[in-house]
């Protein structure tokens, strides 16, 4: 098949999953077009199967906002057309699939199939603007196949916008030869140079992430456990987290590392990974922490339940409760025989439920009912 693929090219779930996606399609014999305004950021080494096309918004002076949308629905147009494209799978509705609506009018409906992938605040945030409610309803109305990265927000997708449609849940996934554990780490003295336990985070540091949750646990725990702290991302509530840090004088123990190439390296070096978040449609980072043999203390909202799962692969817990988390790190933390158990399933989980080579073929049968 031929697919073309649209996403926003940043550090982000829905990002990385349509990357990830292109690339393992790639290597299952399939010809992959990225069609985005710039180059994803895993899209980092040269593929031949896999194209490239930028799309650019015009400066005219005219337009006073951005035009972004009609720039897609035009590239979108020259690919499908020059490139004789079987399937445009859009990853976020707002606004890729309305430019794929569009340029299937352009095309003529029986040209191409259009796929749109919702991940989460594409549904339940961005979606019920009032502005962009009913554009929101249409276009997953008409676009040819919808998918979800969890039941949860295929159900509240399906009752929120009222839709007589099927959605099909789809999860997220990793490639687990990759997001493996390591019996040694070159990290692991750098952060921990007494042999002190290490929880990890890692995240946008939007509000909906709840890192100062993260930050307080921590401090209670290193009350009982020799640990350390390591944080990994950046955005707007960075600069909040840190002075956190100094007001509960743990600044010391913890590092904030900032945008990483070297994810895995510092996943294998860590012991326990935290997932507080408010919202959360999947929670790709906990899966990526599991594979690693991380087990992993969450809260119980959206998706985050269908991976990890609570005293199996790591711990759950209501939002906001850092005594409990704390509670549940520690015990954890202090009880190897334990955390050998939590560890050993959360690696099974990823592998035998979230390898890629496990969901990928469920979108390539998707795509193949589509086209007949």
């Amino acid at each position: 098949m031929k697919i073309g693929i649209t996403c926003y090219p940043t550090y982000g779930g829905s990002g990385v999953v349509a990357t990830e996606l292109g690339l393992a399609l790639a290597d299952r014999g399939h010809e992959v077009h990225f069609i985005t305004y710039d180059r994803p950021f895993r899209l980092d080494h040269f593929h031949d199967r896999v194209y490239f096309h930028g799309v650019e918004s015009s400066n005219y002076p005219l337009f006073e906002f951005d035009m972004y949308t009609l720039a897609l629905t035009s590239k979108l147009v020259e690919v499908v057309r020059y490139q004789q494209l079987d399937i445009l799978h859009m990853h976020y509705a707002i606004p890729h699939a309305v430019s794929a609506y569009l340029a299937r009018q352009i095309l003529g409906v029986n040209n191409i199939k259009t796929v749109t992938t919702l991940h989460g605040t594409d549904s339940t945030l961005v979606g019920l603007e009032p502005s962009f409610l009913p554009l929101m309803r249409f276009t997953l109305e008409h676009s040819d196949g919808v998918t979800a990265v969890s039941r949860f927000l295929r159900d509240k997708t399906l009752s929120t916008y009222q839709l007589d449609i099927d959605i099909e849940a789809i999860p997220n996934f990793i490639d687990t030869d990759v997001y493996a554990p390591r019996e040694s780490c070159r990290f692991r003295e750098l952060f921990a140079p007494n042999d002190e336990k290490i929880i990890v985070h890692t995240s946008n540091f939007r509000p909906v992430k709840r890192v100062q949750d993260v930050i307080r646990t921590f401090e209670k725990v290193r009350q009982q456990v020799p640990v350390k702290l390591l944080l990994i991302g950046d955005g707007p509530d960075r600069t909040e987290c840190e002075v956190l840090t100094r007001e509960l004088q743990v600044q010391d123990d913890v590092r904030f590392l900032g945008k990483q190439d070297a994810l895995v390296d510092i996943l294998a070096a860590s012991d326990l990974f935290m997932l507080p978040s408010q919202s959360e449609s999947f929670g790709l980072s906990a899966l990526e922490a599991m594979s690693c043999g991380l087990p992993v203390i969450s809260t119980s909202i959206g998706g985050i339940p269908e991976v990890n799962l609570h005293a199996e692969t790591g711990y759950i817990a209501e939002i906001g409760d850092t005594d409990r988390m704390a509670r549940y790190a520690v015990d954890l933390l202090t009880n190897d025989a334990k955390y050998k158990i939590f560890s050993t399933a959360a690696r099974k989980r990823a592998v035998e439920v979230f390898d890629k080579n496990i969901i990928v073929p469920r979108y390539e049968a998707f795509y193949e009912r589509l086209l007949a």
